[in-house]
């Protein structure tokens, strides 16, 4: 299946302007994330995810755009590609979260969603990091996508209701994300990891939706797990481009993804 051009906007986050767009569209889908796993956390120390330094040297800032010249850079094929899928999505998280530990939702929230935030935070981090290194060692930098630049500014990130309702929408779609792709993964190692990933992912989505709705069953609710089979979203990549591109200001092809192994 060919996919479509992707072209993402981050710029700074605006407090309360011109959100309702791209939120509206991004949200009505709610579902897309990717998250953390103690497996990743190679190489990590304390300094590097100082809570209180978002923007620390080992964590360049997400927002800082790099010039990826003339040529506009593709995916890739076979297990490449959708590692540079995944590390697209992972990139767009841990931007967002940047943001959150920078407005002014963060800075008067209760230490337990402070500390929620925070936690999301790292884990997106190690995430973008790990894929990055795994594809520069699998494929070469010149394979790897490049940092890519994003516009958030249609998010409130002073208000709670703006940040959680996106961060709901980031991790469902992240699970589908996952579950979409897994079926195109050849090598059973970064299978493996895809899972572990996954997993974490719905922990982040269920923690979430319960600080949205306390004491509810919206954590898992119908909306992404099947009530008639107990299976989660699973989103085609197509599906994942539009819901986040609007988003992603640097453009990229996905023109030669795998498709599912399954014939499903």
């Amino acid at each position: 299946m060919k996919k479509p051009l992707v072209k993402v906007d981050v710029v700074e986050a605006s407090s309360k302007k011109s959100k309702n767009n791209s939120r509206r569209k991004f949200i009505k889908m709610s579902g897309l994330g990717i998250a953390g796993t103690s497996f990743l956390l190679y190489g990590c120390s304390e300094e590097e995810f100082d809570p209180g330094n978002p923007q620390s040297p080992s964590n360049p800032d997400p927002m800082e755009p790099t010039d990826p010249g003339d040529e506009v850079f593709d995916l890739g094929s076979g297990d490449v590609g959708i590692l540079n899928y995944a590390y697209a999505l992972e990139q767009l998280e841990a931007a967002f979260y940047t943001q959150v530990r920078a407005g002014g939702y963060y800075a008067g929230a209760p230490q337990e969603e402070k500390d929620l935030m925070d936690d999301l935070y790292n884990h997106e981090v190690i995430h973008r990091d790990f894929f990055k290194a795994a594809i520069t060692a699998a494929a070469g930098e010149e394979n790897t996508l490049p940092d890519l630049e994003f516009d958030v500014s249609s998010i409130d990130f002073d208000s709670r209701d703006s940040v959680l309702a996106t961060a709901m929408a980031l991790e469902d779609t992240g699970v589908g994300a996952y579950n979409g792709a897994g079926d195109r993964i050849a090598d059973a190692t970064y299978l493996t990891l895809a899972g572990k990933i996954v997993s974490v992912e719905a922990r982040h989505a269920s923690a979430i939706r319960s600080l949205i709705n306390p004491d509810s069953a919206d954590f898992a609710g119908d909306d992404i797990v099947n009530p008639e089979n107990g299976l989660d979203v699973a989103y085609d990549p197509s599906e994942v481009f539009d819901i986040a591109g609007g988003f992603i200001v640097t453009e990229f092809t996905a023109d030669n993804l795998p498709e599912p192994m399954t014939g499903a």
